[in-house]
């Protein structure tokens, strides 16, 4: 079983930075890809960053704003995210694909862009 736990969401003006930050527990191999989703009201659940392996993947409208980094010692794994902009807004999900291919979901954190 994985648990995953965001922290760190809340609400900025547009231009700021914020960082979440997933701790994960459980049965995690620094294989298993984790990322970070998030969803807008009315809209579907995207994918925003993701890292395994150290390879890393950007959603186009985040790619040279945002940063993600995971510590495998820690099992943690952070977003860091600058430049903020209202379309930002949404809840932002932690997810662990584990080795069997199941998905794993935290219990996500707002984050508001005023602008």
């Amino acid at each position: 079983q994985v648990q995953l736990v965001e922290s760190g969401g809340g609400l900025v003006q547009a231009g700021g930075s914020l960082r979440l930050s997933c701790a994960a527990s459980g049965r995690i191999f620094s294989i298993n890809p984790m990322g970070w989703y998030r969803q807008a009201p009315g809209k579907q659940r995207e994918m925003v960053a993701i890292t395994t392996s150290g390879i890393t993947k950007y959603a186009d409208s985040v790619r040279g704003r945002f940063t993600i980094s995971r510590d495998n010692a820690k099992n943690t794994v952070d977003l860091h995210m600058s430049s903020l902009v209202p379309e930002d807004t949404a809840v932002y999900y932690c997810k662990l694909t584990s080795d069997w291919g199941i998905d794993y979901w935290g219990q996500g954190t707002q984050v508001t862009v005023s602008s």
